[in-house]
């Protein structure tokens, strides 16, 4: 006996008020008693009654938007799974601009009952007085405006402008900025609707933007990111005609990735800071290494598990969360604050027990040195060896390391298992006593000098170092 799925019946709120929501979307809300809305910040949510559940703790919570829309998605099915069937409630149009309904949609758990209703897109081309097939009009996400519009010239009607961050990133990804004044749309159908046509190079000024805040571009000067968009478009038909591209995995592409990313160093080398000597050279070598980028995201992408706008999303979101002096209310005076608050937040984000998790064990015992003396500098902890005074421009601890090297290799020593082995040590020492300040709930980082020098005599016991 086959057993029937669990249902979710979505339908959609209609762009603006209660006069905007159609008949059937009213009937299916009033034949269900489990319900949910994705958002209560939506002016047709009275309709829904005082028993609905409103999903808008997923937005406080998460950390992306992406998390936001799996807890959405997860806290629906579960209701489905509970009760039997469900009826689940998003602003306009279940089918436009619905990230969750695609997931819902995907998911195998639920059988999924689509209610047709009015979207905002429908209420922008009346106010716009345009044809959107006649005209071409491309609708493109605004969150990903510099991926979905590459490309595109226009006309487009750009949705999802809901934050001032989205409208900066959006006007940012336009290098060449188009004569034509912006259309924005705000509210549509609304009480408070506003229309107002806007200078591009004003529009960040001018606009506040909000979750109902659209924007209609009729051309832009120049397609968005075109020419990253060639570039991967071009390595997809190598990977595709190419018997040699064909054949390159992650693992044997490896050595090219090391080849150019030694050739992009021998370029700044080269490089002239002061007059841009050896640019043509550098952006040459910049240009190899991009390669090797977009060739490993378009083998992820044959595969089925990654893909370059994917790659570019996770470190544009990585970069933000790990600014918060930049886009948060955190304080950070100096570099040094700057990279204290990265190793916190990268910690924290990693779920790492220790400060010294995730240096690459493939470094050269040097450059795993100065991480480890780094990281541990940000824990109130120094090697205890002795230490020599280098003058403010540096340029003696070259020679300085060369000596070690040569007296190492007079006494029949490998300066870099040497030394390997000393961070060894340290790191173990450094392993030991954060782990111990961990057991009595302690945060070495937040501890002063005193409290940490006492945690470190207890774990001299443990690693055998004085």
């Amino acid at each position: 006996m086959t057993l029937r799925r669990p249902g979710v019946t979505v339908v959609g709120l209609g762009p603006a008020g209660p006069e905007l929501c159609n008949t059937a979307t009213l009937d299916a809300i009033a034949a269900h008693r489990h319900t949910f809305v994705r958002t209560a910040r939506h002016p047709s949510v009275g309709v829904m009654g005082a028993d609905v559940v409103a999903l808008d703790h997923h937005y406080e919570t998460a950390e992306t938007f992406e998390e936001v829309y799996a807890g959405v998605v997860a806290e629906v099915v579960a209701a489905a799974e509970a009760h039997g069937t469900v009826l689940y409630a998003v602003p306009g149009s279940p089918m436009v601009a619905e990230h969750t309904v695609e997931l819902l949609l995907a998911d195998v758990r639920v059988d999924v009952r689509l209610v047709p209703a009015l979207s905002f897109v429908d209420l922008a081309w009346i106010r716009l007085g345009i044809d959107p097939l006649a005209d071409g009009v491309r609708i493109v996400d605004g969150r990903r405006f510099p991926v979905e519009a590459a490309g595109e010239r226009g006309p487009l009607l750009v949705a999802q402008v809901d934050t001032t961050e989205v409208l900066a990133d959006l006007v940012a990804s336009v290098p060449d900025p188009p004569e034509q004044p912006v259309v924005v749309l705000q509210g549509l159908g609304g009480p408070d609707e506003r229309i107002l046509t806007v200078a591009w190079d004003d529009l960040v000024t001018t606009v506040v933007a909000d979750h109902l805040t659209s924007l209609f571009i009729p051309r832009l000067a120049a397609p968005v990111a075109v020419e990253l968009q060639r570039f991967a478009e071009l390595v997809s038909i190598l990977r595709r005609e190419c018997p040699w591209d064909a054949d390159q995995t992650h693992t044997s592409l490896r050595p090219h990735l090391l080849e150019e990313a030694h050739e992009v160093l021998e370029a700044l080398d080269d490089f002239d800071e002061a007059t841009g000597d050896g640019s043509e050279a550098l952006e040459e070598e910049l240009g190899d290494l991009l390669f090797q980028v977009v060739f490993h995201s378009r083998i992820a992408a044959d595969d089925g598990r990654f893909d370059l706008a994917d790659v570019a999303r996770g470190i544009h979101d990585k970069l933000r969360h790990r600014h918060p002096h930049v886009f948060g209310d955190v304080e950070a005076a100096d570099s040094g604050a700057v990279l204290a608050n990265w190793d916190r937040i990268k910690q924290a984000e990693k779920g790492r027990a220790s400060s010294l998790d995730g240096i690459p064990p493939t470094l050269p015992a040097l450059a795993t040195a100065q991480k480890v003396i780094r990281r541990a500098a940000g824990v109130g902890m120094a090697p205890g060896v002795p230490t020599v005074d280098v003058p403010a421009d540096g340029d003696p601890v070259g020679d300085l390391l060369l000596g070690m090297v040569v007296a190492a290799s007079d006494a029949g020593v490998d300066a870099e298992e040497a030394l390997r082995g000393a961070v060894a040590r340290f790191t173990a020492e450094v392993r030991a006593v954060e782990a111990i300040a961990a057991d009595d709930g302690v945060d070495l980082r937040d501890a002063g000098p005193e409290v940490v020098a006492g945690y470190r005599g207890r774990g001299t016991s443990t690693t055998g170092h004085s």
